[in-house]
């Protein structure tokens, strides 16, 4: 296994998981999600923007500002 992931790779990653999730329990929202994220033929998300939101928080996980601790009090 490479070390390494293309910005594409971790995007199918996320996408399986969310579908696998999806399978467990279906909902518009999520539904919604996966066909905006959705490959075109071209190979471009249906939904333009979720490429640049996808982009942006590459860009936050990069830079370590992704806050992945449970927070169960309201902020």
């Amino acid at each position: 296994m490479k070390d390494v992931l293309t910005i594409q790779e971790p995007y199918a990653a996320m996408y399986e998981f969310l579908k696998e999730q999806y399978g467990l329990s279906p909902s518009d929202e999520l539904g919604g999600l996966l066909g905006s994220m959705s490959l075109l033929a071209d190979g471009t998300p249906a939904d333009a923007a979720v490429w640049t939101d996808w982009m942006r928080a590459v860009q936050n996980a990069r830079q370590g500002a992704v806050d992945m601790r449970l927070n169960l009090t309201p902020e």
